[in-house]
């Protein structure tokens, strides 16, 4: 028996597969303290410096895996004030700590209160304030500086939200649609990072796509990568969806749903997460129409997606919407076709272009660059 645990305690340990190692962090969790407040000096009147803040500064090309790196014991602390003294009543302020992080770092703190959404490069926020310096308020003694644990909750900002089910070919469509190389297989969740590729066009205009990991039923309660996956799509400009159209099957276990249906249970894992992710512009892609009996099967499904509320009675009731999503346009398409690729490319800047004029009339944008240009120049028509 001996000899038995002894065995098992010298078995190594199974090395972790590469594409499984974490090479994406999308939250960390940061003690942040300003800095103490320097002491007066009763006998002049002398007030202490006040502490230093820490900051936090939206940057792009920051990541968190770096930041991480950098704060290995997760701890940022601002300097002191300094005391006053008869050779300088005013003491100095404390030295502010300012950390740079990821645009789109949502900053919340352990109430689950947002205290900044940095969504802008340069925009800025105080995590923790610095301690008052010591004055007759304080009797001259210096005051702490704030305290408190943060996370920083990374929400990546894209044009287009790829979203489907594992295995549907989100990662085979983003490699030929655009300078990302995400790992690509035969077999579900292959994506378990998001990914973020650009589209790049003639004219230099680009769109930025990201491939989110493959939803699960029951998503939005965080089962799987849940959550993980879902507040990414939060802060994309359009959706798009892709569909298998013969259907999928998570594994044996698990019920194969058809076309409509996986249609139905995307709706619903959107709609349940949050509501107002279903008022987002959205594309239905369906893949795989290159194999045998595609084409029939897109036949039969047409006036389902023309009209989703048609076959909403004949759907299972665990992934029946109660909201229904609209779809902008719908795209047979096949991954590994270059010319059906190039219809999605397209496709996705027309849409985009019809939602920005949308959001912005181009009368508005005239009067802007009136206004720019002055009363005396040229005359935008």
């Amino acid at each position: 028996m001996v000899k038995l645990f002894s065995f098992l305690l010298k078995t190594p340990k199974k090395a972790i597969r590469a594409h499984l190692r974490g090479t994406f962090i999308d939250s960390l969790r940061l003690t942040v303290h300003g800095g103490h407040g320097g002491n007066g000096v009763p006998k002049y009147g002398g007030i202490g410096g006040q502490g230093g803040c820490v900051y936090f500064i939206a940057k792009e090309g920051v990541t968190l895996k770096g930041l991480s790196r950098m704060l290995r014991d997760k701890k940022i602390k601002a300097s002191s004030g300094e005391d006053s003294s008869k050779i300088r009543i005013l003491g100095r302020r404390g030295m502010d700590e300012k950390i740079e992080v990821p645009v789109g770092v949502q900053i919340i703190d352990d109430n689950g209160k947002v205290i900044a959404d940095l969504n802008e490069e340069g925009s800025t926020c105080v995590a923790a304030g610095g301690g008052m310096g010591g004055c007759t308020g304080t009797g001259f003694i210096g005051k702490p500086g704030q305290q408190r644990a943060v996370n920083l909750d990374l929400k990546l900002i894209a044009d287009v939200g790829l979203v489907g089910f594992p295995n549907a070919g989100k990662s085979t469509l983003l490699k030929a649609i655009s300078n990302a190389k995400p790992k690509i297989a035969s077999y579900p969740f292959t994506t378990i990072r998001p990914q973020i590729g650009i589209v790049e066009y003639p004219d230099l205009r680009a769109i930025s796509i990201a491939d989110l990991p493959g939803l699960i039923e029951g998503a939005h309660a965080n089962f799987g990568m849940g959550h993980k996956f879902l507040k990414h799509i939060e802060r994309t400009r359009l959706l798009l969806m892709i569909v298998d159209i013969f259907g999928f099957q998570l594994s044996p276990t698990h019920k194969k749903r058809s076309f409509l249906d996986n249609i139905y249970a995307l709706n619903k894992e959107l709609e349940l997460y949050d509501e107002t992710l279903l008022q987002k512009p959205c594309v239905l892609l369906v893949n795989k129409m290159d194999m045998d009996g595609a084409i029939e099967s897109l036949k039969n499904y047409e006036p389902h997606i023309a009209d989703l509320q048609r076959g909403l009675e004949e759907c299972p009731e665990e992934i029946r919407p109660t909201k229904l999503i609209n779809f902008e346009r719908v795209i047979p398409i096949s991954a590994i076709n270059s010319a059906r690729i190039n219809q999605v490319k397209v496709n996705l800047r027309e849409v985009l272009d019809e939602l920005a004029e949308r959001e912005l009339p181009l009368d508005e944008v005239r009067e802007d660059l009136q206004r720019k240009l002055g009363e005396k120049g040229p005359r935008v028509t």
